[in-house]
């Protein structure tokens, strides 16, 4: 065929596009299962690091808490993955890990499935919650620690798919996620109404009054972040109630 033809350019386009499909197509399937337990173990890392911190000693030695060490303490600390309706009883038959709260938000309340891990380290008991919500531009999410009172918080992690680089996007920093440690959940008429968010804060180190300080220029992002703290913590409340009363959460 003369290499100078229109078909014979046209054939050779048609050969390389089916070949570049293929091999991208190959590539892609193979990378999965690679790609699929970097999303386990940051997940694991994300949960531990909400109590146990940037870094863990094992054997004697302290290590930074990465991806690969979280993957294998995990089960050390992590008693229970449960699930549970919106009335706080257990459901039966699913996997906690695996729930996938961007699904579950576009379900009725009463059908949500909402998951929750119970861990202990350095002889005390946390509740690991997820959280998932909106940003300015796209879904934020994160997890929350309680302590054994299930109302002060001992750590939060967030993260967003696309908030402002320098604004909303400081929700992943450090000096942000730290302005929730200590800060209850439980307003004083006993409902659970999370941290907001608040620009313009002038409450100091105060722990009690359920608000701390915003992100100078994220507005939109740190009311997503209160939205978000509120909308899926309250549906913990009935859970918590009963583990009260059975003994097995600290009251103050």
């Amino acid at each position: 065929m003369d290499k100078n033809s229109n078909a014979y350019t046209f054939i050779f386009a048609i050969a390389m596009v089916i070949v570049v499909a293929v091999t991208l197509s190959f590539t892609a399937t193979s990378l999965q299962p690679m790609q699929a337990e970097n999303v386990r173990q940051e997940k694991m890392q994300s949960i531990l690091s909400t109590f146990v911190g940037d870094s863990v000693t094992i054997d004697g030695q302290k290590q930074e808490l990465s991806r690969s060490v979280a993957s294998k303490i995990y089960d050390d600390f992590i008693l229970e993955e449960l699930t549970l309706d919106n009335k706080g009883d257990l459901k039966e038959g699913e996997n906690a890990f695996q729930v996938n709260l961007a699904k579950q938000l576009s379900l009725e309340e009463d059908k949500q499935t909402f998951p929750l891990y119970v861990a202990e380290f350095e002889g005390s008991r946390f509740y690991v919650v997820p959280l998932r919500g909106t940003g300015l531009w796209d879904a934020i999410w994160g997890y929350v620690a309680l302590k054994e009172d299930a109302n002060t918080i001992e750590g939060v992690i967030f993260d967003h798919k696309g908030e402002t680089a320098g604004l909303g996007a400081e929700i992943t920093t450090d000096w942000f996620q730290e302005r929730f440690v200590n800060e209850q959940i439980y307003n004083e008429s006993g409902e659970i109404v999370g941290v907001e968010v608040v620009k313009g804060y002038g409450g100091g180190d105060n722990k009690d009054d359920n608000k701390v300080d915003a992100i100078s220029g994220a507005t939109i992002t740190g009311d997503g972040v209160s939205k978000m703290m509120e909308n899926r913590l309250k549906h913990y409340k009935p859970y918590f109630e009963k583990v009260k009363k059975s003994g097995k959460v600290a009251t103050r």
